[in-house]
């Protein structure tokens, strides 16, 4: 007998192969067939065929892991590159999107991924992934969580089922991962009677009362407020530029947009700033270690405008201000002014509102604020934007009239 015949043993899918048993069976048009190496006994053939029942089982339970059930089959002694559990997948997926998005960004994506997996199970065939089992991911991921929270994990889950979906380890998935509508809140800008009540009363040190101003008056985001340096201001203070944002985790890095912009000031701003440059004046410039993307950095040797340690307590404290601390002490100023609190990210909100109220150019606040045009006004600020103002066809008549009168006549050319 030639030791590769194939003999069929009574029970279904079990072979027997040269000297040896052959377990095949089918799963989803998947054909698994896996050699035991063990002697063709009536008791191992017994053994293999319950071996079979029971990888189906396992298979149509979505807990199938080869390496169980056949440990010494060549495909079991690669499954860590050729598995399809949930959790071997996003293993090999986390750092290949980790090369295009910061370390901060890894993170936040690492942690949705996980909390996806848990809910789901990490052990799941992809394979054996329904629709029905995105949508209940849903429902329990909404059921205890924000729905901007919710969002950013279906997103994140989307991305990688995207990824899974293309390397041809599963069929449309993605797509379910649909995000829930998230109710638009609009902007809650402080009026002017707050404002001076944050610096009357609100704020008890002048650089507080020139941080806030400085805040008010130029919108920029608290990050790129907290990385502002005295090189970033013009010598005679009618400009800043913006050119790092600075992260909970004490990391520069370039503004949203990705490039800097120019922010001219008004008069409030340009007195806090000399306020501002005064204090940091008393301390070194320091090289700030900017990243411009996940692989490419720039050292910016500056001082920062603001600091801790300026009204610090301790002896021991951060050289920069980051986020969750501003949140901390813009608590402390609203608390204290006894007005109503909001974010902190509500002071650039009050920057767009005070210009918009003052019918000020959309174009030149959409600039101001790093917009790439001003649709992103119309659609965030619509409501402070006055279309209907009766002294709007006075203005216009105004300017049509100034205009004829700067404009020379100018004689038109016959036609030939």
């Amino acid at each position: 007998m030639a030791s590769d015949e194939v003999r069929k043993t009574g029970f279904t899918g079990i072979e027997i192969h040269g000297h040896s048993i052959r377990v095949d069976f089918m799963y989803k048009g998947v054909r698994y067939r896996h050699t035991l190496g063990i002697e063709p006994t009536r008791a191992n053939i017994k053994h293999a065929a319950g071996l079979r029942s029971a990888a189906l089982f396992a298979l149509k339970s979505g807990h199938y892991n080869e390496a169980d059930f056949f440990p010494h089959s060549r495909s079991a002694e690669s499954s860590p590159q050729t598995s399809k559990r949930l959790g071997d997948l996003c293993d090999r997926y986390k750092p290949l999107k980790a090369v295009d998005i910061t370390p901060e960004t890894e993170l936040r994506y690492g942690n949705a991924l996980n909390v996806c997996l848990k809910t789901i199970g990490r052990n799941r065939l992809i394979d054996t992934l329904l629709p029905a089992d995105i949508q209940q991911l849903r429902a329990d991921l909404i059921a205890t969580r924000a729905v901007s929270t919710t969002n950013h994990y279906l997103a994140t889950f989307a991305g990688f089922l995207y990824w899974c979906e293309n390397n041809g380890y599963c069929g449309e998935l993605g797509k379910h991962c649909v995000r829930f509508t998230k109710s638009s809140k609009d902007p809650d800008p402080l009026t002017f009677a707050e404002y001076q009540a944050l610096l009357d009363k609100g704020c008890l040190h002048p650089i507080d009362r020139a941080t806030v101003t400085l805040a008010v008056y130029t919108g920029l985001r608290p990050g790129e407020l907290l990385a502002l340096a005295i090189e970033d201001v013009a010598p005679d203070l009618s400009k800043i530029t913006v050119q790092r944002s600075i992260t909970q985790s004490v990391t520069f890095k370039v503004p949203k947009t990705n490039k800097a912009r120019t922010v001219l000031l008004y008069p409030p701003a340009r007195e806090a700033l000399k306020v501002l440059i005064a204090d940091a004046e008393q301390r070194e410039a320091a090289d700030l270690q900017v990243w411009l993307n996940r692989h490419e950095s720039r050292t910016d040797h500056v001082r920062v405008l603001l600091s801790p340690k300026t009204q610090a307590r301790k002896k021991v404290v951060n050289d920069y201000f980051v986020p969750s601390a501003w949140n901390t002490k813009w608590a402390n100023l609203t608390r204290r002014a006894e007005i109503r609190h909001r974010p902190p990210y509500q002071t650039r909100h009050t920057y767009a509102c005070w210009n918009l109220t003052a019918r000020g150019n959309l174009a030149f606040i959409a600039n101001q604020l790093g917009h790439s045009d001003y649709s992103m006004l119309v659609k965030v600020y619509g409501r402070w934007i006055d279309s209907e103002s009766p002294r709007e066809l006075e203005r216009i008549w105004e300017g049509m009239q100034n205009m004829a009168r700067n404009v020379p006549n100018l004689p038109q050319k016959l036609a030939a």
